[in-house]
C-alpha cells in the first residue's frame, strides 16, 4: 500500500494514561466529575431517564430536553437561533451541502477542515480557495472571476482557531469586508469557544461581530467536553435546515444524556470555578509561549495564542520518531502526518490544557532543542 510505503497509514491505538498534550480537553471538563454527577442529577430531576432518543428529530427524537438545551445555547452564543446536530461534521456538512445553491459560489481558506470541504464538494455552488488567513488573497480571487457586482450569493468561509495550526486570521477585518460587500460570512468555531470571549463564546463575540455573521458552527466535543455540535445563525436558517439539511434529518437524534452534558457544562462553565478553567488555560499558553522564547524554539513553531500550539517536522518518519521519543517519556503528544496537513508541513500537535502544570510543560519541550539538532 501506498501509505505504508510513506509511513502514512493510520491505526487505531488505545489511549495510554500519559501526560495530556493530545487532546482536545482544553479545559479538563470531559473528566470534570462535578459535570458528570450533575448531568446525572439534572436527568433525575427532569425525569429524562432513557437511553436513547429513538427516532430522528423530525419523528420521535425531539424530546423536550431539545428546546430546553438550544434555548440555552442560544442564550450563552448570544445568537437568534441554534439547532444541535450530532457532531461538528455533520454539522458542517449539512450547512455547506444544503444552504449554497446553484450559481452561488464559496470561497475558502486553503487549510479550511475536512468537514467543512466535504460539504462543499456536495454543494451545487461553485467553489475557489484562497491563501491561508489572507484577505487580500480574498479579493483578488473574487475580481479574478469577477463577481464584485454579481447577483448570486457570495459565501466566505474560515475558521476563527484552525485546528492543525492553532493559527487564526483578522476576524474582524475578513467580517468587515463581508460586511461592505454583502457576503455571507461562515465561522467555524470549534477550537475557539470555551477559550476565547469573555464569555467563553468564542473569537466572533471579543470582536462583537456576532451580528455580522450569517452562521457560526460550534462543537461540544473540545472545550465543552462532551459531544455534538451546532449551526448558530437566524431563525430563517434554522428553518431551512431542518427541512433540508441531510445529515440532520436521516439521522437518529442524540440521546437525553448527551444533551444533558452540554446544558450541565455550558452552565458548569459560568462558575467561578467553571471560569477560573478559562484564566488558566490562557495562564498556560503564556508560560508555553515564554518556555519557547527560553529555549530557542520559536522558528520551529507556528505562531498561535490559542491552545494548539504546533512544532514543524518535515517527513511522516521525523514526525513520528519525536512523537515516539516523547510518549516514551510519558508526554501524550501526536504526529500529524501527510496527508492530514500538505507533504513537508508535518507537525507534533501540542494541545495545551487548564490542567497541564508547567513543569510538565518544561520537562516536555526540554527534550526538543537536541532532536532539532540531529534531526
Amino acid at each position: 500500500m501506498q501509505r505504508k510505503k510513506n509511513a502514512a497509514l493510520r491505526t487505531l491505538n488505545v489511549s495510554e494514561k500519559k501526560v495530556d498534550f493530545s487532546s482536545n480537553d482544553y479545559l479538563g471538563f470531559a473528566r470534570e466529575y462535578e459535570i458528570y454527577e450533575n448531568t446525572l442529577e439534572y436527568l433525575k430531576k427532569n425525569e429524562w431517564q432513557r437511553n436513547g432518543a429513538s427516532g430522528s428529530r423530525l419523528l420521535s427524537g425531539n424530546y423536550p430536553l431539545y428546546e430546553q438545551v438550544e434555548k440555552e445555547i442560544n442564550a450563552f452564543y448570544k445568537a437568534e437561533a441554534a439547532l444541535i446536530f450530532n457532531s461538528g461534521y455533520n454539522a458542517n456538512l449539512g450547512l455547506f451541502a444544503t444552504v449554497p445553491q446553484k450559481g452561488d459560489f464559496i470561497f475558502y481558506d486553503e487549510l479550511i477542515h475536512a468537514s467543512i470541504r466535504d460539504g462543499i464538494r456536495m454543494s451545487a455552488a461553485k467553489a475557489y480557495k484562497f491563501a491561508h488567513n489572507n484577505l487580500e488573497d480574498l479579493m483578488f480571487s473574487i475580481q479574478r472571476n469577477s463577481l464584485e457586482n454579481t447577483d448570486s450569493e457570495i459565501y466566505i468561509v474560515t475558521e476563527s482557531v484552525f485546528s492543525m495550526d492553532g493559527d487564526s486570521p483578522d476576524l474582524l477585518a475578513f467580517s468587515n469586508f463581508c460586511t461592505t460587500h454583502g457576503y455571507r460570512f461562515i465561522v467555524d468555531e470549534a477550537h475557539a469557544i470555551g477559550i476565547f470571549g469573555e464569555m467563553g463564546s468564542g473569537r466572533m463575540e471579543e470582536f462583537n461581530v456576532n451580528n455580522q455573521i450569517f452562521a457560526r458552527v460550534i462543537t461540544f466535543g473540545k472545550s465543552f467536553g462532551c459531544h455534538g455540535a451546532a449551526v448558530l445563525g437566524s431563525n430563517a436558517l434554522k428553518e431551512y435546515l431542518i427541512n433540508f439539511a441531510r445529515s440532520f434529518i436521516y439521522t437518529t437524534a442524540l440521546p437525553p444524556h448527551a444533551l444533558a452534558t452540554i446544558f450541565v457544562a455550558h452552565d458548569f462553565f459560568k462558575t467561578k470555578k467553571g471560569k477560573h478553567r478559562q484564566k488558566q488555560l490562557l495562564e498556560t499558553i503564556h508560560f508555553f509561549k515564554q518556555e519557547l522564547k527560553k529555549l530557542k524554539l520559536e522558528p520551529y513553531f507556528i505562531p498561535s495564542e490559542s491552545g494548539i500550539q504546533c512544532c514543524k517536522i518535515a517527513g511522516n518518519q521525523n514526525v513520528q520518531l519525536l512523537a515516539k521519543l516523547l510518549q516514551e517519556k510519558n508526554f501524550d503528544v501526536r504526529a500529524i502526518m501527510a496527508p492530514t496537513v500538505p507533504s513537508g508541513e508535518e507537525r507534533i500537535r501540542i494541545c495545551l490544557h487548564s490542567f497541564n502544570t508547567q513543569e510538565e510543560i518544561k520537562s516536555m519541550l526540554s527534550l526538543l532543542p537536541n532532536f532539532m539538532e540531529i534531526k
